[in-house]
């Protein structure tokens, strides 16, 4: 995924990624809000197996956000 050189991103994790997502999506200065999982042992792990605790992996969000206008 391409970054616009004067973008930056952040990752965090904070329980269910669609209540966090929400949290920052239509926010001034986001640009996007990716919603995924980090950590864990498996390589394409399921939302099922995510959130039954199978796999080690936390629901995480990544946002690309511009600097100058959020941080």
């Amino acid at each position: 995924m391409i970054v616009k050189q004067n973008h930056e991103i952040a990752v965090f994790g904070g329980g269910c990624f669609w209540c966090t997502e929400a949290v920052f999506d239509g926010l001034r200065g986001v640009i996007s809000v990716m919603p995924g999982y980090a950590g864990g042992s498996l390589k394409n792990p399921t939302y099922d197996g995510v959130c039954g605790g199978q796999t080690g992996h936390a629901e995480a969000i990544r946002i690309e956000f511009d600097p100058s206008v959020i941080s």
